[in-house]
């Protein structure tokens, strides 16, 4: 029987992908029939095909039916194992309680508080009595529906009835700055960085299995702090600035790193320019109800004698900053996977990052220490020559510069 079981084992290799289900139950059917007497078991273990299904082939080639099957059935109407949700009508309905138990079932849930695992919830369908397995639970969730997701951002809490609005005034007012050759920068603080051998998301192609070591915990090295990349993008010019701060983010490092990109790359971009247009969030250094920034670019537009003019983005729309999709995720992109171990390593990895449109990034460490809470009086917000725009003022603004006597301004410009 041995030499009879590795003969069928043969067969099948080489026909089971030729034959449907009810051609191979007939085919089995018919070697167990040649082989007479245990023909059905040697046929059973040769092929894995159950005895069961063998027995109902041969009784198909005893009595063939007068009603074939129909066309592209390998069974008839009726026949198989019943689908689960036949069996037990309240499966799909004791899942779906367990998987949006808000929305479509009992808030009380066992699983309102735990992930949903397609394991935890087979295991907690079989306690309330619908006996069901993993792979069972994926084909129900699919059929269902349902899909593996992650949260989304999308939520912006309450919109401002002119945020829109206030998006076509700040295009509107680039457009017109760029066409007369005037500069427009959109400015913006990076996320603070370790600095140390700390983990980088992301993946790099180093040798197999020569990971970078990296430290298990992200505590802040005290001797080496955090970085604070200031960044300032040109629109026009599709190039970058970025101060790498070492101490408080506030408005004066803002201004100041503003500042040294007029300076190194601006001043010579634009030889011509009376006027500087800047684009930021409402929030953070830069924000719009921040004393010290109007006070700080009042200072800056002295020093240079530009017109400063500033539109904010509404409330709760920074991720719509040019700067955010031009230049910061390129710089994450460029340095993902690599350890940020010092200030230099982060000036060079800023540094080098370039696109396929040809941006071009220069970076610089400020070491200058910033005082955090500074406070701006009265007195001093009603020196700065602030003119508010009619639409939105506080979202929109000029400083104009102030005439200073020479001497004044020569001791300004040293300081």
């Amino acid at each position: 029987m041995s030499q009879s079981r590795a003969s069928v084992a043969l067969k099948f290799e080489r026909i089971r992908s030729h034959l449907n289900e009810a051609a191979l139950r007939l085919w089995a059917a018919n070697e167990a029939v040649s082989l007479g007497y245990g023909g059905v078991s040697t046929v059973s273990r040769a092929t894995g095909i159950s005895r069961t299904t063998i027995h109902a082939g041969v009784a198909e080639l005893a009595q063939p039916s007068t009603s074939p099957l129909e066309e592209g059935r390998s069974r008839r109407s009726g026949g198989g194992r019943k689908r689960l949700t036949v069996k037990d009508p309240g499966l799909r309905e004791a899942l779906n309680r367990l998987v949006d138990p808000v929305t479509r079932g009992d808030p009380e849930s066992p699983l309102r508080w735990t992930s949903k695992s397609t394991t935890k919830l087979a295991l907690e369908l079989t306690k309330a009595k619908h006996p069901v397995g993993q792979r069972t639970v994926c084909d129900l969730l699919a059929a269902e529906g349902y899909s593996l997701q992650s949260v989304r951002k999308t939520r912006e809490g309450a919109q401002h009835p002119d945020r829109d609005a206030q998006f076509h005034h700040l295009n509107a007012h680039a457009q017109a700055a760029i066409k007369d050759g005037q500069p427009v920068i959109s400015v913006d603080t990076k996320k603070k960085e370790l600095v140390g051998d700390f983990k980088n998301a992301g993946q790099e192609w180093p040798k197999k299995r020569t990971p970078v070591p990296v430290r298990v915990h992200d505590f802040i090295d005290p001797k080496l702090g955090k970085a604070a990349p200031y960044g300032v993008y040109d629109l026009a010019a599709n190039q970058g600035w970025v101060s790498i701060g070492i101490h408080h983010d506030t408005a004066e490092f803002a201004v100041e790193s503003i500042r040294r990109w007029w300076t190194q790359m601006g001043q010579s971009l634009y030889p011509k320019a009376t006027r500087l247009m800047i684009t930021a969030d409402c929030g953070g250094s830069n924000g719009n109800r921040v004393r010290l920034w109007k006070y700080a670019l009042q200072r800056f537009a002295t020093e240079t004698g530009l017109q400063i003019e500033v539109c904010h983005l509404p409330p709760g729309t920074s991720k719509w900053n040019k700067i955010e999709h031009k230049m910061f995720c390129h710089i994450t992109q460029n340095w993902r996977g690599k350890p940020l171990d010092t200030l230099a390593t982060i000036v060079e990895l800023i540094g080098h990052t370039t696109t396929a449109k040809g941006l071009t990034i220069r970076a610089e460490i400020d070491a200058s220490l910033y005082t955090k809470g500074k406070k701006i009086s009265p007195d001093e917000m009603a020196r700065i020559r602030l003119r508010p725009d009619s639409f939105h003022g506080e979202w929109n603004y000029s400083i104009l510069p102030v005439a200073l006597p020479l001497m004044f301004m020569l001791f300004l410009l040293a300081a």
